[in-house]
């Protein structure tokens, strides 16, 4: 969690990892929109048509949340 920006926002590919960025949460791209329309993950925040991206305090609140 010391990698995260203290605020912002993250893309996907900076959330579950690419060849280039290792994964904060490790799962796979389907693991992770399918959370996300179970509730399980944030919701992402649309910044333009084509930009999606998750806050960096959700993400925050999330791992703490898993590692409780």
């Amino acid at each position: 969690m010391n990698n995260l920006p203290a605020e912002g926002f993250l893309r996907l590919n900076q959330i579950i990892g690419s060849k280039d960025t290792p994964a904060i949460i490790p799962v796979s791209r389907s693991t992770w929109l399918t959370g996300v329309r179970e509730g399980r993950f944030p919701k992402p925040i649309k910044l333009s048509k084509r930009t999606t991206a998750w806050r960096v305090s959700d993400i925050r609140a999330l791992i703490e949340r898993e590692a409780a």
